[in-house]
This record gives C-alpha cells, sequence and structure tokens, in this order.
C-alpha cells in the first residue's frame, strides 16, 4: 500500500515542502531513498523502536520510502512523525483520509515523545503558502509556529497523540497566540537604559544621531570608561520592530534554534557580540550544514565587536561586503543561500594596546609607532563603512556620584522615531533605501545639498585637520541626520560642524 504524509525542508531562511511516500509491499528490505543525510538515514531505528512502544507493529515487509524531491538534500531528524505515520498508515495499522491536509515534524525518542526542532516559522509560513489545513509538531515550538494565521497548530508530546488524532479517537488542543497583541505589549520592555549611563553626554548624542539615521558608529577610548555599557543600550533608542522586522528576525533566529521554548515572536531588536576570536564562518554564516552567522542573527537590530584590532583582520574584510549590501550570499559548489544582513555595526576599541594613549590622567607606556600600528589592523575600506567615531574619556568621581537623573531612553527614542519619519518620507519612491546611511552618492547630490558658508566650513576642517576623502559623503550623511533630528529641511554650518567631530580616526597624525 502506498501513502503520503508531508513534511518541510528549510533552506536558508525559507522552506520547501517534502512529500513522504511510503510503500509497504512483499520482501524483507528497507530502503530510505531520497538523498536523506546520516540523521534520516538512523531514523529507521528510533521509528522502529517508538512505533513498538506505542503498541504497534513494526511492518516485517518490504519498505520503500521516498522523500520527493529527491533532488534535494534532506537533513536532520525532523522527520521522524512522518515517517512513522507514514508507516503506520500503508501497513494499514491506522487508517486516515486526513494525512494530505497536515504538515508533521517531529523527532521522535525511543519511549515515542517527541523533541522540538528548529525551524518552525518558516515552515509554519510555508505550510499555509501551500493551503494545508494544519501543523502538527512538538509541544515546545507550538507557540512559534502559532505565530502564522489561518493555521491550525496542534502541539503533541507523543507519538500516541499524533495516532490518536488520525484515527480520530482525540485531538489535541489548538494553540492560538495573539499575534499583534503580544508583539505591541512587550515592545518597550528591555532589561536596560540608557538613564544607567552617568556622564557621557557626548558620546549619547553620538548614539542617538547613529540610530536616527542608522550610521554604524565606533568608540574609541581607555578601559572601563562605558564603551560596552553605552553599546549594550542603543537598541533601547532605536526605533521598535515593525511586525514585518519581527517576523523576518523571528525566522532567523527560529533556523539558528535560538528561539527558547514556548516562545512566539521577536519583540526587541537582537543584539549580537561575539567574541574576537570567531571565525569569519560564525560571522558571515555558512559551514557543512548551513546556518545564518552573526550578522544575519544581528538582522533588524546591532553587530557589537568589542575590542576591534583583535579580531583577525580576514574575518573583519568580510563584513565589507554586507555592510554595502545588507545581505549576505553564502555559495558552494552545491547550493547557493542568501541571508539578510541589514544591521547596525556598534564597535569599540582601546587607542592602543595598554589602552592609556591620549588618557587624561594615566601615562601611555606604548613603544614610538606601536598605537599606529595597532590602528591599522583596522583596514581602511572598513574604516570608510563606519560614519561615526568618537572618543570616549573616562568619567570623573563628581559626575558618578551625582544624583542628577540622566535622559531615559524612551525619551531619545521620541526624537529618533520622529527622525525616522522624516527619512521614510523623503526615501519613499527608493527601493531598499530606508535611512540615510544607506543613501548612494547621487542621493548627496539631491538631498545633502550646503549652502556657500557650509562649503567653506568644510573645505576648511578637510585642509586644517587633515581629514581624508573618504570622509565627505559620511560628513554629509550625518550632517543629514543631525538636520532631521532638528526637523531642519536644510543642512546649516552648525550641522555640519557637528559631524566633523565624529571623524576622528580620519585626522591626519591622529595616533602620533
Amino acid at each position: 500500500m502506498l501513502v503520503k504524509t508531508f513534511a518541510c525542508a528549510v533552506f536558508g531562511i525559507d522552506a520547501e515542502v517534502i512529500t513522504i511516500e511510503v510503500s509497504v509491499g512483499k520482501g524483507i528490505n528497507f530502503y530510505l531513498v531520497g538523498l536523506p543525510d546520516n540523521a534520516v538515514k538512523e531514523s529507521k531505528q528510533r521509528v522502529e523502536t517508538a512505533i513498538k512502544s506505542m503498541g504497534y507493529k513494526w511492518p516485517g515487509k518490504k519498505i520503500v520510502i521516498n522523500m520527493a524531491p529527491a533532488d534535494l538534500r534532506k537533513e536532520g531528524s525532523a522527520y521522524d512523525v512522518p515517517l512513522a505515520i507514514g508507516l503506520l498508515a500503508a501497513s494499514e495499522q491506522i487508517e486516515s483520509d486526513k494525512l494530505a491536509e497536515y504538515i508533521l515534524m517531529g523527532e521522535l525518542s525511543l519511549d515515542g515523545s517527541i523533541h522540538p526542532i528548529k525551524g518552525v516559522l518558516p515552515i509554519a509560513i510555508e505550510a499555509r503558502k501551500h493551503g494545508f489545513k494544519g501543523f502538527i509538531l512538538p509541544k515546545e515550538n507550538a507557540r512559534e509556529a502559532a505565530v502564522v494565521d489561518n493555521l491550525d497548530v496542534f502541539g503533541v508530546n507523543n507519538l500516541s497523540e499524533v495516532i490518536d488524532f488520525f484515527t480520530g479517537k482525540k485531538d489535541p488542543e489548538i494553540t492560538y497566540v495573539d499575534t499583534r497583541n503580544e508583539f505591541f505589549s512587550n515592545l518597550d520592555n528591555y532589561d536596560v537604559d540608557l538613564a544607567d549611563v552617568k556622564g557621557q553626554e557626548n558620546v549619547k548624542r553620538a548614539l542617538e544621531i547613529a540610530a536616527a539615521g542608522g550610521h554604524n558608529i565606533i568608540m574609541i577610548g581607555p578601559p572601563g570608561a562605558g564603551k560596552t555599557m553605552l553599546a549594550k543600550r542603543l537598541g533601547t533608542i532605536i526605533p521598535p520592530l515593525s511586525l514585518h522586522e519581527a517576523l523576518e528576525t523571528t525566522k532567523i533566529h527560529s533556523v539558528s534554534g535560538l528561539l527558547g521554548e514556548d516562545s512566539s515572536l521577536l519583540t526587541r531588536r537582537p543584539f549580537r557580540a561575539p567574541h574576537h576570536t570567531t571565525s569569519d564562518i560564525a560571522l558571515v554564516g555558512g559551514g557543512s550544514y548551513p546556518q545564518p552567522g552573526e550578522i544575519s542573527l544581528a538582522h533588524n537590530g546591532v553587530l557589537f565587536l568589542d575590542e576591534l584590532p583583535e579580531f583577525k583582520r580576514t574575518v573583519l574584510e568580510v563584513l565589507r561586503q554586507p555592510l554595502e549590501d545588507r545581505h549576505i550570499t553564502i555559495s558552494r559548489s552545491k547550493y547557493t543561500i542568501d541571508y539578510p544582513a541589514s544591521f547596525m555595526l556598534v564597535a569599540s576599541m582601546n587607542p592602543c594596546p595598554c589602552g592609556y594613549y591620549n588618557h587624561p590622567e594615566k601615562e601611555c607606556v606604548c613603544t614610538p609607532g606601536v598605537v599606529q600600528k595597532y590602528l591599522n589592523k583596522i583596514s581602511g575600506p572598513l574604516l570608510d563603512r563606519i560614519d561615526i567615531h568618537i572618543e570616549v574619556v573616562p568619567i570623573p568621581f563628581s559626575k558618578l556620584s551625582e544624583e542628577r537623573a540622566s535622559e531615559k531612553s524612551s525619551d531619545v527614542r521620541g526624537r529618533v522615531t520622529k527622525a525616522r519619519k522624516i527619512q521614510e518620507e523623503r526615501f519613499r519612491e527608493s527601493n531598499g533605501i530606508h535611512c540615510n546611511a544607506q543613501m548612494s552618492s547621487s542621493m548627496l547630490h539631491e538631498y545633502c545639498t550646503i549652502d556657500t558658508e557650509g562649503t567653506a566650513l568644510l573645505k576648511n576642517a578637510m585642509e586644517k585637520l587633515g581629514l581624508s576623502a573618504r570622509a565627505y559623503d559620511r560628513i554629509l550623511k550625518v550632517s543629514r541626520t543631525i538636520a532631521d533630528l532638528e526637523s531642519e529641511e536644510n543642512i546649516l554650518p552648525v550641522h555640519l560642524a557637528e559631524a566633523i567631530q565624529y571623524r576622528s580616526l580620519d585626522r591626519e597624525n591622529w595616533a602620533g
């Protein structure tokens, strides 16, 4: 007897429906075809033991299972449940006319219990797209799948519950999630706040500008000055995720298996801070079994690289293309996968190996030339993609001990959101452009015009301060954002003057 069940395979952050054809006939052999990997091949032992533990028999006949399309590689243990149900139906131990209406996924334990899987959200989206009535999956993943509407989601604990559902003995409870209510009620729940940071008003201002225009930022300062503390609070002042952004971000984390049990939709912008020993593959994604890298996990959020010069140069160089294109293409001999990677890069570094170059109180012990060699670990092309450079100085005791309340993240976010709305209106006709940092060179001529006084100021600054030619475009973009924060239609000389201050590393002889 031939029976078909349906599952899904995840490629990149999208899923594809897999048809599992199970044939039980005369003979004694077992065949599993359709490019299964070792984890899928090993399902025979898991499925056989689980079926027997449920009180059913393993078919003592010739079994042929085809996983179509046969030219796509099937990976992982999530196909155990559809294989088990297909075998029971094909051997006529259960009868059901509902198999074609449901996607089945789950890894079986030997006692028949079902373990959680990865990539549930893209599978649920694909199931709805293909018109399936429902999705049967592990209980722990049910809320994640229930984010998708117009799809019945059944969370089950063991194989017995799946069998009872298809034989009509008992229906498991449908999982419901009020996506919009849950999403909007958790948008502003943060464990940290910008008000926690004492002093550093100039750095807070730079972070506000970076958040308002989507600019990448690097902070240079001695140890203990507060660089990491400030970076962790950047996400609290960026405008909240939209529902579309939240869905896209959740898909990436779902594929990576980073969503906790009973999780549904992500409501906070991601903040990723990989260690400086990370590899280039871990950063951009890929591997034998393709997985999103840190830049994709930071999509619609913040990628924080602490101690930037300590990263391997090859690791930093792979950032150059995704910083421009805002997506990463992983190409291998047998597959090509696209991952989104639209993130804000926040980097921090010490000014020298000892950390105290230009320190107001402590003396730098680095030998001549060491400071410049340390800074040269960051290539010019990468530095060219960082719009704002800000020096972070230590906070004196008087600032640390004062009781005066600092401005809250919610207040700063209000100004940032207002500036972003101005940019959305400005770029509404430009596909893929959402903020000032994404402007092309041609857009600068249209949206970043400056008057005669501003031109003279910028010319004088580039000559006197020794600013590089690549700083010109960055200064215009940042000054456009500063003007937007003040709701000014035109870029004024005062906006240019402030933007010029944020090009520390472009100055000649900055490191002596």
